[in-house]
């Protein structure tokens, strides 16, 4: 079984086995030669082990097909060691010595609930779900290792895993590839002035960032409560979720929003709500903006003693509210996990030709609107150059 690699590897390969976390992540723009290099690595590891399951896997069977599978095929026949006669095309199984590499796409629900593996490697691993990831990660006795181009501005990937004491993270470009023709560097490099999104993610090997992605000017915080213009956002639902938000907008050199969220959860009658209020010992002096279009609601909330208002109209409009927003930085508080998953996921609408839309998309914004009311009061008077 032993045998020496005769094909040239790039640092991704070192990497590999310079590693010893239980996960192994390789983010990198196109061409980097990532994908290749973990083949290598795996059919040079179970060349020199026994009784070991490999489960390489891709979302979709045609992408499996036409990708990583083409790759180990390639590379065991420039080793010399591929044998069609191992192959088992009906179940997408390959025999290496005693050992076992399965080929699954994983759209097919039952071939990620019923398999247990030694070894794990999910390619483009940003095009599958969370849920899917547990499933697999939960059936994996040893190594994982994923890769991927990172399209997505915000990803479980970048959440769940890469915070995890148990995993290496590993980053590359086509930089890193030094067998690259020289008109594949140059046609990356193209992308540099042709689409700079494009050229962050496939060039640069970042993460990319939509278009239609509503609010970049965010950063969690440790910062405790500041001093400054302190208000409070109040959205209301019952089978969705009633948010309520601590704002402070800090008037400094460069002014920005420190945002805290004090309640996110569905389910609560009004009653309910103001107990919760009451809960967080708000004084009959703090200010609370809440949704307009409830006035019944704020004058329940107003005669158990709080000092609530609607928000304003005009320009206090959904528009003008974004777009003051997004001229500072919003620094969220880490505890706050909802408004994190809502601004990350509040893009604006994007037509089926790809146009976008100066309106947002409808769903997942509780605790956004929540920020947006509290500062509508604030935002009219500097539009009209009030003191406030």
């Amino acid at each position: 079984m032993n045998g020496p690699i005769t094909i040239q590897t790039t640092r991704i390969f070192v990497q590999l086995e310079n590693s010893n976390k239980r996960i192994r992540v390789f983010q990198g723009g196109t061409r980097s030669s990532k994908t290749y290099n973990i083949v290598i690595w795996w059919i040079n590891k179970l060349r020199n082990e026994n009784n070991k399951v490999l489960t390489v896997c891709r979302e979709t069977l045609p992408s499996l097909k036409n990708s990583v599978y083409l790759d180990f095929v390639e590379i065991m026949g420039k080793m010399g060691i591929y044998d069609p006669n191992k192959m088992r095309l009906g179940d997408m199984t390959y025999t290496l010595g005693t050992n076992i590499i399965q080929f699954r796409n994983l759209d097919d629900d039952q071939k990620v609930r019923g398999s247990k593996r030694d070894y794990l490697y999910i390619n483009e691993a940003n095009e599958v779900s969370y849920p899917i990831w547990k499933q697999l990660i939960f059936r994996t006795k040893e190594i994982a290792v994923l890769d991927y181009n990172p399209s997505d501005e915000y990803h479980w990937i970048y959440d769940e895993v890469l915070t995890r004491d148990d995993c290496d993270f590993f980053k590359s470009t086509y930089l890193d590839n030094p067998f690259l023709p020289e008109e594949q560097v140059k046609e990356i490099e193209r992308l540099r002035e042709l689409d700079p999104n494009y050229w962050r993610i496939y060039g640069l090997g970042e993460r990319g960032m939509s278009e239609a992605t509503i609010y970049k000017n965010w950063e969690l915080t440790d910062e405790e409560k500041p001093q400054g213009y302190n208000v409070y956002g109040l959205d209301f639902g019952f089978n969705d979720p009633n948010a309520l938000l601590d704002v402070v907008l800090v008037d400094c050199e460069e002014p920005y929003l420190w945002v805290d969220e004090l309640i996110y959860q569905n389910q609560l009658t009004t009653p309910e709500l103001v107990e919760r209020m009451k809960a967080l010992d708000l004084n009959n002096y703090d200010t609370i903006y809440g949704d307009n279009s409830r006035p019944e609601t704020i004058q329940e909330i107003k005669n158990a003693g709080f000092n609530i208002h609607p928000c304003s109209k005009g320009k206090g409009s959904i528009k003008a509210g974004i777009d003051w927003i997004k001229r500072h930085k919003v620094k969220i508080t880490k505890r706050s996990v909802n408004l994190q998953k809502e601004i990350k996921s509040y893009k604006w609408k994007v037509t089926k030709d790809e146009e976008t839309l100066d309106e947002p998309v409808d769903v997942n914004n509780h605790a956004l609107d929540s920020l947006r009311y509290s500062l509508t009061e604030k935002i009219t008077a500097i539009e009209y150059g009030l003191s406030f």
